[in-house]
């Protein structure tokens, strides 16, 4: 695997299963190109299977804002690029984290995590570029539900896409609009996927193999097409 120049060599032999497991992951964005912000609430479990210790989240370029457990404020410290967080519920129960941090797209010229291209919005995850969006376990083997809203200019930004299935949409005050996606099936953050921007939409009935009816769409910047001039 390598990030941003430097090769790392990771061996099945020095595996270590994760201390905790993240089983929801609910997030919220108020899209803008120089801040945006994003809320994180997250339910996660400790794993029986490894000792007791501190959880610690990867992140880069991130602001942090704020951090909550259970809905109160709780110590935290930041070690290079982790969020470590101690004083956690002990025992297997799932608990609630909250983490909101800020970060600025315009600026992300990585082309990992939450970027701009082109006035749109657009996510590369694949194979670390979640921890630019928001801390987290950023690590194939931790698979979650996800719950995203989205929220951004409706002139600028009128198409809102995420993982899974579109359960509301709606105007907000200020020109704002809002999608909210539900994806039923756990993944990896590094399948996470964003696209905000001006985009239109081939649209094609089918029905599955097993007689659901479904609506495939496909999104695609639009073209306008100019006759050139004749001589």
């Amino acid at each position: 695997m390598t990030r941003e120049g430097h090769a790392t060599v990771i061996n099945r032999a020095d595996y270590s299963a994760p201390a905790f497991w993240i089983d929801t992951v609910d997030l919220s964005f108020d899209l803008d190109p120089v801040k945006t912000r994003v809320l994180n609430r997250m339910t996660l479990r400790r794993n029986p299977d490894v000792a007791a210790q501190s959880l610690k989240l990867d992140g880069e370029e991130l602001n942090l804002a704020r951090v909550l457990v259970n809905g109160q404020g709780t110590s935290f410290k930041l070690e290079g690029n982790k969020l470590v967080l101690e004083n956690l519920p002990e025992g297997t129960e799932p608990f609630q984290l909250e983490i909101f941090t800020t970060c600025a797209p315009v600026k992300n010229t990585s082309l990992s995590g939450l970027y701009v291209s082109q006035d749109s919005f657009f996510t590369q995850c694949e194979a670390e570029g979640f921890r630019r969006i928001t801390y987290f376990l950023d690590r194939p083997d931790v698979m979650a539900m996800y719950t995203v809203t989205l929220r951004a200019d409706k002139t600028k930004y009128p198409v809102l896409l995420s993982n899974g299935n579109l359960v509301d949409s709606g105007t907000l005050d200020d020109g704002r609009h809002f999608a909210k996606w539900v994806d039923p099936h756990k993944k990896p953050s590094y399948l996470f996927a964003l696209v905000a921007g001006q985009l239109v939409a081939r649209e094609q009935r089918i029905t599955s193999r097993a007689g659901q009816d479904h609506l495939l769409q496909v999104f695609v910047r639009q073209v306008i097409w100019t006759k050139p001039n004749t001589p």
